[in-house]
């Protein structure tokens, strides 16, 4: 019953309890959904094309080339013709535990 007066109760009238309900009202729901139960965490990153492999790494898209052909992150790619998808998480670790340096050959 207090959801169809809030409901039909222009914006501009309704008061600070009335939002606060709402809200309340609106976040009981969503665990019944299931949609707020699903750990993001839990499910897996994918990045596409060497444009996000780039964009992953924080580096040029030459050096993500670079990076792809080294054969290090090889067990986090799949590739089909011209489309790649790279595991973000899987990627990222293979990379952290690689001995390469990917930065500049002289540094100052």
């Amino acid at each position: 019953m207090k959801t169809l007066e809030l409901r039909d109760k222009p914006l501009f009238q309704a008061t600070l309890g009335d939002l606060i309900e709402a809200l309340n009202e609106g976040f009981a729901n969503e665990g019944k959904d299931g949609r707020a139960n699903t750990n993001p965490s839990s499910e897996k990153r994918y990045v596409y094309g060497l444009f996000g492999i780039s964009k992953l790494f924080g580096c040029s898209q030459a050096t993500a080339q670079r990076i792809k052909s080294s054969g290090v992150i090889d067990a986090a790619i799949s590739q089909n013709g011209k489309i790649i998808v790279v595991d973000a998480d899987l990627a990222l670790d293979l990379l952290r535990v690689s001995n390469k340096k990917w930065g500049r050959k002289y540094s100052k």
